[in-house]
Formats: structure tokens, sequence, C-alpha cells
């Protein structure tokens, strides 16, 4: 996912002789790094992307589909479920990124198409979340054709570098639009489209949680500390935990005519840690793909034109984090091109059909990955710690369900306002980029 500034290339020192058949196969010596490098760089990737495993089931985790019934099953929210999928999808693929493709790029729930599934996708009449993963696996069929057959790179190359930037700033406009909605810093009014706050005004300690973590996470981001939002949303969580214990605030319910409701509580987990925190995971959203059922609900040409826009909001995102991670690890060639370029281009692809089978919406690759790149990482393994890190992650879902919107959802402004920044690329004097 498009989220921060790459790091600038910096040269590597000169090749050894590998040291052994790990270093051989990864070529740790011959591009200039060192075990501890890929383990480190592992660790900081990991840390600056693992927010997904919290934000993923808060999007698609918490809206039910057009029968009633929400992701991984039942008429209740299964957030838990959710996370140990989104880990655990993560984990595989990262680690295939790395054992394969064998560069230093993780991968996990891309945000954006995970919104659009919930909002979009799954509110359509007779749509199930299991029919809605389908346009997901569907989407991540067509992509790997197109991977495969060299249309992906060709159409890539074709495309307007302003209307590629169009793209992203389009999708950072609706994710920092859905972090405030969710965290009820703007509500909808009466009259008018939105307004701050439940009343108009901002009040509350929900509230103040939230601007409390979004301005934590820009701080830690402007002074490019490592992990920057996970650190923010632990943060905003234990502060909310500690409020919830004092006074006991509930969970949000709007005001009725009378006065009784409960506007100033939280806007969805009440932060509470209600049972043991370490727990098997459960994966019920594996396996509840159904591409019949989504084509069913929503027609030939509805299904269509959904599989059509998951794709074109796929298209071209792996293609710029690449670039990005391969920039800043020194791996582009004289020729401009990447080691292994199409091996990472099947993986991302595959990392979509991944999604969609595991239910957790379409994988992709993480521009995060430029932070562990930062710490040293040059070769796949770091990945592959990356992957491991969130396989182990799968125990600590239960952790999920006591994190409050209003904890995590400065993420998604923090996200959405990095994508808009790339507006500054879009010439707006020019009529014949600025109307496409």
């Amino acid at each position: 996912m498009q989220q921060a500034d790459p790091p600038s290339s910096t040269s590597s020192p000169a090749a050894v002789a590998p040291r052994s058949g790990l270093d051989r196969y990864f070529k740790i010596s011959e591009r200039g790094s060192t075990l501890a490098r890929e383990l480190r760089g592992g660790l900081v990737t990991f840390f600056s992307m693992c927010y997904i495993v919290v934000l993923n089931p808060l999007i698609i985790g918490t809206v039910p589909d057009s029968t009633g019934m929400y992701l991984g099953g039942g008429t209740e929210p299964n957030l838990p479920a959710v996370a140990a999928g989104t880990a655990l999808i993560a984990g595989i693929l990262s680690i295939f990124m790395g054992a394969w493709a064998k560069f230093p790029l993780a991968l996990a729930a891309g945000l954006g198409l995970n919104a659009y599934l919930a909002y979009s996708v799954v509110p359509l009449p007779g749509m199930t979340w299991g029919g809605a993963m389908g346009m997901v696996l569907l989407e991540g069929i067509v992509i790997l054709l197109l991977v495969l057959t060299g249309f992906r790179k060709a159409v890539f190359d074709a495309v307007p570098p302003f209307l590629k930037t169009a793209i992203a700033v389009g999708i950072g406009l609706f994710i920092a639009f859905l972090g405030l909605f969710n965290a009820k810093f703007v509500t909808t009014a009466a009259g008018t489209p939105v307004q701050l706050g439940n009343d108009g005004s901002l009040t509350g300690w929900p509230t103040f949680v939230f601007v409390t973590g979004l301005l934590l996470m820009f701080v830690l981001w402007i002074r490019k500390v490592p992990g920057a939002i996970l650190i923010a949303i632990v943060t905003a969580t234990v502060l909310a935990m500690i409020i919830e214990r004092v006074l006991d605030l509930g969970a949000f319910a709007p005001a009725g005519e009378a006065g009784e409701g409960n506007p100033g509580g939280w806007a969805m987990n009440v932060p509470a840690l209600t049972e043991f925190p370490i727990q098997l995971p459960d994966f019920a959203t594996l396996f509840t793909v159904d591409p019949i059922g989504g084509i069913t609900a929503a027609g030939v040409i509805g299904a269509s034109v959904i599989v059509f826009s998951l794709l074109l909001a796929d298209f071209f995102d792996t293609m710029g984090t690449m670039v990005g991670v391969a920039s800043g690890a020194g791996l582009v060639e004289e020729d401009g091109d990447i080691p292994h370029s199409q091996r990472i281009l099947v993986v991302d692809s595959a990392a979509a059909i991944a999604g969609g089978i595991g239910g957790v919406s379409s994988n992709t690759s993480f521009v995060e990955s430029t932070s562990g790149v930062a710490e040293g990482a040059r070769t796949g393994l770091a990945a592959i710690v990356v992957g491991l890190l969130f396989l182990a992650s799968t125990f600590f879902s239960p952790l999920v369900a006591m994190v409050p919107y209003e904890a995590a959802t400065p993420a998604l402004v923090m996200v959405g306002f990095l994508m808009m920044t790339q507006i500054t690329d879009i010439d707006f004097t020019d009529v014949e980029i600025a109307v496409p």
C-alpha cells in the first residue's frame, strides 16, 4: 500500500563470496547485506505494517452484507477471525515473496480495496461476503493472466503518469474521510452532508483519544520513527483503556428525543480486555468465497464493473511499490530492470487470489517495506521474517477486539493523507491533464 516515501538509495559494499547456502540462495553478501541486517529489516517492516491486522477487521469485519451476515459468519462482528485470517494470508504471501522472488517486499490486505468491498459491494441487493470475495478472486485471476501475458507491464508503461497519480489521490481522499467518519470526528446530519462530532462540535473522551493518536502518529512519522503507525495505535489504545476503566463510557448509542442513548461512548469496540489475549486462531473467513453467488447477485455486467474497479485500483500499485523498494535497496540495474521483476508481479497477482480465498480482501505489496530497506534489508530473507511474524500474530487476534475505532482510524487518516500528497505531481494548469 502506498504510504511512505521510499528511502534514498545508498551505495552497497562490494560483493563478497557467500558464507553459507542461505547466503548463496538469497545473495545476501552479493547485495552488500548481512544476516543481522536482514533480520533487523524484517522486524522493522513488520512493525511498520502490522497495523493492518487491526485495521482490516475494523473495515471489513464491522459491515454486514445485504443479508445481515458479517464476514466469518454470524449476525455479530467476528473481529478475531478476520484478524487471524488477515495475518495468515499476509504471512503466507510474504514468505512466498521472499522465498521465490527473493525480494525484500512484504504483502498484506490492501487499504482502499477493502473499503470498496465493505461500502460499495456487499450492500448490493443479494450480495454476500462470500460473493464479494468471489469478485476479488476473479480480479486476481484476471490480473495474474495479465502479468503472465506481459500485458500488465505494457499497460502500466502506456498510461500517463498523471492518471496513475490521480487514482492514488482519489483513493487517499476516500480513506482519509473514512477514518474521520468511523471515529465520529465527522458525522452526517440533517440538512448538511457532514458535521463535526455528533452535534456539530467536538466533545467527548473518544474524540480526545482520536486526536491524540493522530497527532502522535504524525509526530512520529515526521521524526521518521520506525513503526510510527503501530506505536500510535498501541498508545491510543492504552489511553482508551485507562479512560474506559476510570469513566466506564461504554459503547456509542445515538441520542434519542428523550435524551436516552450514549453519544459519548466508543464508536465500535469498547477498549476492555474481556478474554485471554492468546488463543488458538479462528480461521472462519477461509474458503467462504462464492464467485458464482457474486455474479448472480450483481449480474454479469455489474460483476464486470466490480472486477474492473478492483482491477483498476490494484493494477498500478505494485509497479510503483516495486520500483520504490528496489531504488531504496539499490537493486535497480543499469537498464532500469529489477531482479526477478516478473516473479514479484506473479506473487502480487496471486495475492489477490489468496485474499479472496482467505476471505480477507485483496492482498497487495506494501511500500512500508521501504522501512526495512532503510534498516539494511536487501533480500527476500527480510520478507520471510515478516511472514513468520505475521503467522505468529494469528495467535494474538483476540487483542483486536479491544482496539476502539478512535485508536485505529488515525492510521486511515494518515494513509489517506500520504496518498493525497501525490496531487502535487498533477499539473492543473494544463487542461489536457487537469480535466481527465
